[in-house]
């Protein structure tokens, strides 16, 4: 803490915008999904919208979507998008499978196996390695940025995962629960290294 007071920090965990995924693919880590048109605009809107704050760096997943999210930002606030491997989407045994209702893989007895505990997950990274990897990306943006903003682009469940275990409540959960719409953005401030608190917003709603 300063003679003036703490310092204040803000971390911005920005979800990428809609991806162009005409098969209704479970994408999760797999190259080549990009951001549809739709998704083009919600990552210029949410760029016009904090490049009016004080936003110093901007970070993203090295997935594509996340990476041409965080590029409108980037150029305009003169910065290079830097890449933590941290900020990745989950892993997950059903990528590259459909999911849900009708013909959905899900329904087929041979993928029952990965389902037995939905409180870790056993279909993928367990929520405790996802809150412990974004939470030490998020204390490293804090780091790099302090007095100032930073934006972290990520991905939904572990951007909720992260929220819920920065404030004390449980990682696992419903997934249908989850605040994190497309391209929102999940705020985390700092007092010097102490989370004073967690915001939400969805500027690019309506695109």
């Amino acid at each position: 803490m300063s003679a003036s007071g703490p310092v204040r920090t803000t971390v911005h965990l920005l979800r990428h915008g809609e991806v162009h995924n005409p098969a209704q693919v479970l994408y999760g880590r797999l190259e080549g999904y990009r951001l549809s048109e739709r998704g083009q605009r919600m990552a210029a809107r949410v760029a016009d919208d904090l490049s009016r704050g004080d936003v110093v760096a901007v970070v993203a997943s090295p997935l594509q979507r996340a990476q041409e999210t965080a590029a409108p930002l980037a150029r305009m606030l003169g910065v290079e998008v830097g890449t933590d491997p941290r900020l990745i989407e989950s892993a997950n045994v059903f990528e590259g499978l459909t999911i849900g209702t009708g013909g959905g893989s899900l329904r087929k007895p041979v993928h029952w196996r990965h389902l037995w505990n939905p409180f870790r997950p056993s279909w993928g990274e367990p929520y405790e390695e996802i809150a412990t990897r974004m939470l030490a990306a998020v204390a490293d943006a804090r780091d790099a940025a302090r007095g100032h903003e930073i934006v972290c682009v990520s991905h939904q469940l572990p951007i909720w995962t992260a929220r819920n275990a920065a404030v004390g409540r449980r990682t696992w959960h419903d997934p249908r629960r989850r605040e994190c719409a497309l391209a929102s953005l999940t705020s985390f401030r700092f007092d010097d290294d102490r989370l004073v608190g967690v915001g939400y917003r969805e500027p690019a709603a309506g695109v």
